[in-house]
């Protein structure tokens, strides 16, 4: 049982203390501290709160997460596009398609599995479900992430996501032609409050924000360059959605009516630049759009 101490400052003051905690701890969701705080794994100034207490200046909190349980994750022998590797970290470009960690129902075939197979040596952080994992992108979302071989470089390279210093560019055709030819969404994202399997625009929701760059139009398409400042889940789907540009192919957040056969959203992490955390020296990598993404770029630029 791991055992974390949090003392509330003053600009916290009158933040619900689910919404805290999740600040607090990136990698854990509202749902997952909602989850603790039903089963009294949190206290605060010695005494069990309510669900919905919010947080006064100088509050002594104490969180209380369980041991993961403990599965066992295949090696799998997968092809990898590996673009980087040293005794700290590996640089994958990620097919469409491939799922970065298992989960329930979904335990083989993913890019863990493919990892364990190329080596043994992956930052133990996030458990047996997640190693090496430092950041994740989407299953149909193709491109490039990097992965941590050890505790050090995860935590070097987690604390550059969270302090917004890892330099993250996708590609991303989205339905219609967008006049602005640059702009800043800052909206907030949480879970939706209908559909827990989306993500939306909540007043209470994580800090997001997206900036996005025109690079082509075509009739009733736009090809954008998305910088992300943040990392919340399903982001740009979400960012690009709600301003009326919907990301072409998104099963999620788009169009119901789609006019190329697509087995996913048209989205591509083609720039990541970091820190090497061993070295110190800045690194990044692009890769190029994968085919199905040029094929329907060609069909546009034709049209």
């Amino acid at each position: 049982m791991e055992k974390t101490l949090f003392k509330v400052d003053e600009k916290s003051e009158g933040t619900r203390i689910d919404k805290y905690l999740s600040d607090m701890l990136e990698e854990k969701s509202r749902s997952f501290i909602q989850e603790l705080i039903k089963k009294e794994k949190v206290v605060v100034n010695n005494k069990i709160p309510k669900s919905n207490y919010k947080v006064k200046a100088f509050d002594n909190i104490e969180l209380e997460v369980p041991e993961p349980e403990i599965l066992k994750v295949d090696a799998e022998d997968i092809p990898l596009n590996i673009l980087y590797e040293d005794n700290d970290v590996i640089v994958v470009n990620k097919e469409q398609g491939m799922v970065v960690h298992p989960a329930p129902g979904n335990y083989n075939g993913t890019l863990v599995n493919a990892l364990l197979f190329h080596c043994k040596d992956l930052s133990g952080i996030n458990g047996i479900i997640r190693p090496g994992i430092v950041h994740r992108i989407d299953k149909d979302t193709s491109g490039i992430l990097v992965v941590a071989k050890n505790d050090e470089a995860h935590n070097k390279l987690s604390e550059q996501l969270k302090n917004h210093s890892m330099k993250r560019e996708y590609y991303a055709l989205i339905e219609g032609r967008l006049k602005n030819d640059s702009g800043t969404i800052n909206k907030p994202i949480g879970r939706n409050k209908k559909d827990r399997l989306k993500m939306g625009i909540v007043e209470d929701g994580k800090l997001a924000v997206t900036h996005y760059e025109v690079l082509e139009r075509y009739n009733g398409y736009t090809l954008i360059k998305c910088i992300l400042e943040t990392g919340r889940t399903h982001q740009i789907r979400v960012h690009m959605s709600s301003i009326g540009f919907p990301l072409v192919g998104d099963p999620l957040y788009g169009f119901k009516r789609q006019k190329f056969k697509l087995d996913g959203q048209m989205l591509h992490a083609k720039t990541l630049g970091f820190i090497h955390p061993e070295t110190s020296e800045y690194m990044e990598f692009n890769s190029e759009l994968p085919k199905y993404f040029i094929n329907i770029i060609d069909k546009l630029r034709n049209e």
